[in-house]
């Protein structure tokens, strides 16, 4: 009879222990995995979604977030000021815990006084691509070497050109589009034969190809010779080549530009007007970008400033790069 007793203890002793081992591994399942602790709200707002670049980068970003559980909110502004500032106000109410941000104009007051309502709450901000003026709206900065990508190219101009008219092509909200061309401006003047290089044009283009295109051919129309633009990116290179072979002219006019997009590398060689482009990474941005956000929720130190370099990409090694894709 005790045998007998003894194993029925045993038996309730061991129901008992898997019973206990199943409500343990529940509760740290419940409240250690990352999938079910509160997720935490990302917000990205770009200056519009109608660039490739801008698309491309927020995929790298959204990667990251949802390695780590949390919930990406992703908005456009469709390059109106109005609409980021209500998109920032909207990220605040929502409790977001970071704000990615490539401003819309990197001068508006509005932007900057919304971006210190987020910071007052506790919401770190990074800007990405294009600067803010107030620096200390961000706790992290992170960019292409914008003025590089301008200085390369001016280099490469001169280098294959003895003579140029050029046809500026801008973006004058944009921090970053402002630095391409001061980069290849100043590299121009800076040249002892700086006088040979005149700038005949500049257009606002806000780096959009529809914009740009009707501009081009009413410049081409106005009767201004010019044999060289130079685009503050691809979308505004692409929309001068379309003006340009729209208007069937038959000299060449040299496109440079910055961003190595595929729609643009997909014309180099190919289309004797599509130059070269200083070629700068979303994916390498975007990644970076993903990685600043944990390290700033994990209390880590993040330098301020975090740049990525540009290559000017040119018919000679355009077999070394993607015509479909990134780099």
């Amino acid at each position: 009879m005790v045998k007998k007793h003894n194993r029925v203890w045993m038996k309730l002793l061991s129901y008992a222990a898997i019973w206990l081992t199943a409500v343990v591994c529940a509760f740290l399942l419940v409240f250690y995995h990352p999938w079910f602790n509160q997720q935490r709200l990302i917000g990205t707002t770009y200056m519009t979604m109608n660039n490739n670049f801008y698309v491309v980068l927020n995929e790298q970003i959204a990667n990251a977030v949802n390695r780590q559980g949390d919930q990406l909110l992703t908005r456009d502004p469709a390059l109106k000021i109005s609409k980021q500032v209500d998109q920032i106000n909207d990220f605040i109410r929502q409790g977001v815990a970071v704000i990615v941000i490539a401003p819309v104009n990197g001068n508006s007051v509005k932007i900057h006084h919304a971006l210190q309502r987020a910071h007052q709450r506790g919401i770190k901000i990074i800007d990405v691509d294009t600067e803010l003026k107030w620096k200390s709206d961000a706790d992290c900065i992170t960019t292409s070497n914008n003025y590089k990508a301008g200085v390369l190219e001016a280099k490469y101009m001169m280098a294959r050109q003895k003579t140029a008219r050029i046809l500026l092509l801008e973006q004058s909200t944009a921090f970053s589009a402002i630095q391409r061309i001061d980069g290849f401006t100043d590299t121009v003047r800076a040249s002892k034969k700086h006088g040979k290089y005149q700038i005949v044009g500049k257009l606002e283009t806000y780096g959009q190809s529809e914009i740009t295109l009707p501009k081009v051919e009413k410049f081409i129309d106005q009767g201004t010779k010019f044999d060289t633009v130079m685009a503050l990116n691809d979308q505004a290179a692409v929309g001068a080549l379309s003006a340009i072979d729209a208007k069937k002219i038959k000299r060449q006019i040299s496109v440079y530009s910055v961003d190595g997009a595929p729609n643009m590398k997909g014309l180099i060689g190919k289309n004797v007007n599509a130059v070269a482009t200083s070629a700068q990474s979303p994916v390498a941005i975007g990644t970076l970008t993903g990685k600043t956000i944990y390290k700033l929720l994990n209390g880590e130190k993040v330098d301020k400033w975090l740049v990525t370099p540009v290559k000017l990409i040119d018919r000679y090694n355009i077999t070394n790069y993607s015509r479909t894709g990134w780099q």
